[in-house]
């Protein structure tokens, strides 16, 4: 029904080439505007909502009420021309539906697979919150299902911490976002590179080239106690491997495997103009070909030191640990010109919880229990180019970007 200030048409039915244009020429005629308009097409099907208001520069002192009743008149005779179904409502708004004056937030959803059961648990948290879903939308099919929900009225604490509860219970990935530009201006994603960009731990490959696998590893379970810092456990372990030689390197970076989706993450990233960088608590001998290898434009990481073609078993230069990730991370937002808040940092250990929370993004990535509930979101599955479904790329842009390349 039509009221004095607004009217809802909602339109359903098959789509095909043309439904729209014929329905916006329907309304051509008559002295209306559009304050807010939707479309969406699922399996075929088209859902097609408008707000319409009456212009009164256009058509001033004549009544709502009989425009809107023209209106209603014309568009039941083109939806039974179209083989389509119309609703009419009021909006009870003046302005967008369902909008407010709070801040507006991304949810962004990742499971594989995506049951209803635990999108309306998702649903039912945001009504818990008081806040109000807007839109929601399909980001990706596959590697994993994306849907990302816009919800306005809710504080984004009490939000994220009850859909934080929710996501362990359903096992499936949330990140809660605002709104606005700088969700896509976030121009510098920086990530670890031992079981985040590549799969495995690169000194535990040396250490088998030494034969000290289990020495190496009953270290590596020490510094995991907290019985050593990551300094200290990194230095036992690289004292560990003095005397191998150093064709090890050139054997171990051979067999070095990309985490899957991680060339597809940086490559659609940099086509974005995204700058990409690494910070590793590993070793430059190895992280400098994936630089080349990938295009990342920083890069910083340990450096062991070798002589007369041997490893002596110490390290070149100051330590990459925790606190320094975080402080790389900084230097690198400064070089490419890129406020904090529009960073990404993505990592899987406790040694990347300083540049996880130092960043505008902090994802933990196939993490430790003690990371994915200090970082501000996690992704659980083997593919790394989740992230860009954090950042409101969606599968489809992914897709047409790399057609675009190959022609």
């Amino acid at each position: 029904m039509a009221t004095d200030s607004t009217l809802l048409v909602t339109i359903t039915g098959r789509d095909r080439p043309g439904v729209s244009a014929r329905l916006l020429s329907t309304l051509s005629v008559f002295p209306i505007t559009l304050t807010d308009l939707e479309q969406v097409v699922i399996g075929g099907r088209l859902v097609l909502g408008a707000l319409l208001a009456v212009d009164d520069r256009v058509a001033p002192g004549v009544r709502h009420r009989q425009v809107f009743e023209e209106v209603r008149a014309a568009l039941d005779k083109t939806a039974v021309d179209l083989g389509m179904h119309v609703d009419f409502g009021d909006s009870g708004d003046n302005g967008r539906v369902g909008a407010s004056s709070t801040e507006r937030l991304h949810v962004t959803v990742l499971a594989h697979p995506l049951r209803p059961g635990a999108l309306g648990a998702v649903a039912s948290c945001v009504a818990r919150a008081g806040a109000n879903i807007d839109r929601i939308e399909r980001l990706a099919s596959y590697p994993v299902t994306s849907i990302e929900l816009e919800v306005s009225g809710a504080d984004p604490a009490t939000l994220r911490a009850g859909l934080a509860m929710e996501a362990a219970t359903q096992s499936i990935d949330i990140a809660v976002q605002p709104s606005g530009l700088h969700r896509r201006g976030k121009h510098l994603v920086v990530m670890d590179v031992d079981s985040t960009l590549i799969q495995g731990e690169v000194i535990e490959h040396l250490a088998e080239h030494a034969g000290c696998a289990e020495e190496v590893g009953r270290v590596t379970e020490a510094a995991m106690r907290g019985e050593l810092d990551f300094e200290e456990s990194l230095r036992r372990r690289v004292g560990l491997l003095k005397g191998l030689d150093a064709s090890a390197l050139d054997a171990v970076r051979d067999r070095i495997e990309l985490t899957p989706g991680a060339r597809t993450l940086v490559r659609t990233l940099k086509r974005l103009g995204y700058a990409c960088a690494i910070v590793s608590g590993g070793f430059t001998q190895v992280t400098d070909a994936l630089v080349e290898r990938l295009g990342i434009d920083y890069s910083a990481a340990n450096t062991l030191e070798v002589v007369d073609g041997v490893l002596t078993g110490r390290l070149v230069g100051p330590v990459i640990d925790r606190p320094e990730k975080a402080a790389v991370l900084r230097r690198f937002a400064a070089e490419a010109g890129v406020p904090l808040n529009q960073t990404v940092a993505i990592g899987d250990g406790a040694n990347d919880l300083d540049m996880l929370q130092a960043a505008g993004l902090g994802v933990a990535f196939n993490a430790k229990p003690v990371v994915r509930e200090q970082a501000d979101t996690s992704v659980n599955f083997p593919y790394l180019d989740a992230i860009v479904f954090l950042l409101g790329i969606s599968r489809e842009e992914v897709d047409a970007a790399d057609l675009d390349a190959a022609d």
